[in-house]
Parts: C-alpha cells; structure tokens; sequence
C-alpha cells in the first residue's frame, strides 16, 4: 500500500521529543545535583552559582592573539566590555558586538568568554563583548540602554577599540538573542556611524507577550525552567508591549539580514521560531537553523554536551556567509 500523509498518524503535543544521547546524560546529570534552584537563590547566590559552571559546561578560552578589556562609556556610567580577536593586527572591516544571555539577571563576559572566543576565531573577526547592568538593582530598561551605548560608541571607531571598524554585526543568546534585535531596531531608526550589516541572535527571548506552546512543551526538566524563567522576568520588570521588552511587537522591515538558531527543547524555541518566519513577512533576508534534540544554553555547554559544538560550528558558519555577503554588496555599492 502506498504511503500517503493522509494515512499516517497524527503527531500528538506529549509525544516524547527526540533528546540526543549526549544531552540525556547532561539533563540526567544537572536535574539531580542537590541544593536549592535557581529561582529559590538571591541573584547574587545565581550569578556565583552560572559562574562557577562555567568551567564544567564549556571547554577554556583558549589561544587569541587578543584578549583585552574596554571601559566603555554608558548612560549610568562606565559599561564593561571585552575585546577578543583572533589577529594582533588586522585590516578595517567588520566588528561583531556580542550581548550575553542568561535571562538579564545572572551572565556577564567571563561566563561567555569561551563562545566569544570560539566565535572570533571561527568568523575571523574581531568580538566585543559588553557587560550591561544586570537587574533587579539596575531593571529595563537599563540592560538595552547600555547595549545600544556600547554600539554606537564602538561605530565611532574610538582609539580605546585599536581596530578599525566599518560595519557592525550583533549577536547575543537568549537574553541578549533580545538584546541583539533591539538594538539592531534602534540602530535602523536612529542609525549609528557605521551599518548594521547582519543580526544573529541566538534562541533569542523576542516576544513576552504571548504564550507560546513550547513554554508549557519543555517547562521542566530541560534546564531552563518556566519557574526561572518567571524568576528571570519578575526580576527584570520590562514592559511585555514595549519594543524594548517585546521587539517583535515592533515593525521589523528594514532591519539587517538574520541568522536565527534555536534548540528544539527549549521553552522559548517558539519565540525564536516567530521570529524568524515574522522577518521572512516583512521582506527581512533571514537564515533559519535548530539544533534537534538540544536544549537551551548548548552555546555554553560545548564541554558537557559535545555535539553543541557542531551546532555551534554550523551557526557561525551561516552567520560568516551572511557577513561576506553583506560585505560584497557594499563594496559593490561603493565601486558603483
């Protein structure tokens, strides 16, 4: 008998979705550490606790021909930031600016150090990590505040940066996949000195205002949690209906070329999968990818879940081609 989709069963919500092997025994690993979670710690007690992770989930910074720190100056004073690249020297060209997750409460650029460094290395570009102000003691909307300072001071091309920079790219996961569309959005409205030539966030939060399925889909057990999650947003106190809080609230034609990755055990993968097809609507050049069987957080887990880094891999491949792309059209444009 011919095989048809009209013969095969329905698919069913709770049917078991596929977990790879490597991610099995890391879920198994984490869910049983005793000791209180996440949103039963103070955010102090968390951001000690992502920290100290780091050095189990992920494999080391590594070699970089530069590592250096940047005081870069912000609405409420000075904004930390973190040069990597993987050249001492280099020719003008583009500066990818990296925004960190971890739900604008805990993170900062030494919990993300080993991605940055690995995405410098891998794209060949120089990557400017930015430590924005964390909530509650600093809540929205300061965390995008400082993020949209830190762009347009790096596309001022200071001294204090030693690279020469023509063009921008914006990249961050989670918290900062929403940070990254913010400020791509205020940079197209109110542009900076340079161009944003390219978007990649990363299992971006980019929609608070809806409930979308895989919230309640992966709520426990996939190591972003809806209680943390609600933890996360009771802390940050954002406008849900704001731009700032909800950018895809906001009107995405004319933003720059996307490269959008999610992970199919997360519970905000619907928001990032919105995200993707909204910009494909408004006309907005944009590359789709998901890791299968992974979960949230896999860019900072390359050490205990080892096929993130082929995820990892393919991402940044897709967001080079994006950048080359970018690139050529512009020199294209200025020959003509």
């Amino acid at each position: 008998m011919t095989d048809t989709l009209m013969d095969r069963p329905a698919a069913t919500a709770d049917a078991a979705p596929y977990v790879r092997p490597d991610v099995r025994a890391f879920l198994d690993y984490i869910n049983n550490i005793p000791g209180p979670k996440m949103q039963d710690q103070q955010p102090a007690e968390a951001r000690a606790v992502y920290r100290a992770m780091k050095d189990i989930a992920d494999p080391p910074v590594g070699d970089l021909a530069a590592i250096r720190d940047i005081a870069i100056p912000g609405p409420a004073g000075t904004i930390p930031a973190r040069l990597y690249d993987a050249r001492a020297t280099r020719a003008p060209g583009p500066v990818v600016i990296f925004f960190h997750g971890g739900g604008f409460v805990i993170g900062d650029v030494e919990t993300h150090g080993s991605f940055t460094a690995e995405m410098a290395r891998q794209l060949d570009l120089p990557v400017v990590s930015i430590d924005y102000r964390l909530a509650p003691e600093a809540p929205w909307p300061a965390a995008p505040d400082d993020c949209e300072a830190a762009a347009r001071w790096i596309a001022g091309n200071p001294a204090e940066l030693g690279r020469v920079a023509t063009s921008l790219v914006l990249s961050g996961d989670s918290a900062g996949g929403n940070l990254t569309i913010v400020v791509a959005m205020q940079l197209r409205d109110n542009p900076a000195a340079l161009p944003v030539i390219a978007q990649g966030p990363i299992y971006p939060a980019a929609d608070m205002t809806k409930d979308y399925p895989s919230f309640n889909q992966f709520a426990e057990g996939f190591l972003l949690t809806r209680d943390g999650m609600i933890w996360f947003a009771d802390h940050y106190a954002a406008e849900p209906t704001h731009v700032k809080g909800s950018p895809m609230v906001g009107d995405l034609a004319g933003l720059p070329p996307a490269v959008i990755i999610t992970a199919s055990l997360d519970p905000i993968r619907d928001q990032g999968r919105a995200y993707a097809a909204a910009l494909a609507q408004a006309g907005v050049p944009v590359s789709f990818r998901e890791a299968k069987g992974n979960i949230h957080g896999f860019v900072n887990l390359r050490q205990a879940v080892p096929s993130s880094a082929v995820d990892v891999a393919g991402y940044l491949a897709a967001l080079k081609a994006v950048i080359a792309e970018a690139e050529g059209a512009r020199a294209g444009a200025a020959a003509g």
